[in-house]
């Protein structure tokens, strides 16, 4: 979690809250404001998978490389993302979990489920100064795409279960935090009508 930025008002809520989106989609800024707002724990699908690689002793690449080999990684990050899910959807208290399939994973557990996304060429340019290249970050996206639907047949593109979907190129930073915090600030579990039905996921 980052550190406390005392010019970010405080946020009081018990909302479990999960974001999602491309590369570049602007998920990290609103993870790490929203949980130093909250005052809540922050786990990402990136972190988890820097775990995995420290455990088999594999460098980033080489984990990646891995996964594109068989179903084992993926597999192996998305359970440990399923349990913590579990057990923060059973604790009352809140909790924000970053990843592609965070929404899918969540399912019901979750009481907000955001989709950022952004252009293509938008996405690239924030991206630039990392270590993937644009030809690489597209490949990634449809191997990625591929393998969900073949392990779990989920269609990623489906994201109408979704409480939020933010096209982030259209806010600052700041007014994209702003947009979701006023969503958690009016959220009023006694006026909620029901969400969408997350679709069914085996992992």
């Amino acid at each position: 979690m980052a550190a406390h930025d005392s010019s970010i008002e405080e946020l009081d809520t018990t909302l479990f809250i999960t974001v999602s989106g491309p590369p570049g989609c602007g998920a990290t800024t609103l993870c790490e404001r929203l949980a130093d707002a909250i005052g809540c724990p922050y786990v990402s699908g990136g972190d988890i998978f820097r775990e995995l690689a420290e455990d088999r002793d594999m460098s980033l690449n080489q984990l990646t490389a891995k996964a594109e080999e068989s179903d084992e990684i993926d597999r192996a990050l998305d359970q440990r993302l399923q349990q913590i899910a579990e057990k923060w959807g059973m604790a009352n208290k809140p909790f924000i979990l970053e990843s592609r399939l965070a929404g899918w994973l969540a399912g019901d557990r979750a009481d907000l489920r955001i989709w950022l996304d952004a252009p293509e060429e938008v996405r690239l340019d924030r991206i630039e100064d990392r270590m993937e290249t644009e030809a690489e970050m597209r490949v990634r996206e449809v191997s990625e795409a591929g393998r969900y639907e073949s392990y779990y047949e989920i269609d990623i593109d489906d994201r109408e279960f979704y409480d939020l979907h933010l096209n982030t190129a259209r806010w600052s930073k700041r007014a994209v935090y702003t947009i979701v915090r006023q969503a958690i600030e009016e959220y009023d579990p006694e006026l909620d009508e029901g969400a969408f039905t997350t679709p069914s996921m085996t992992v």
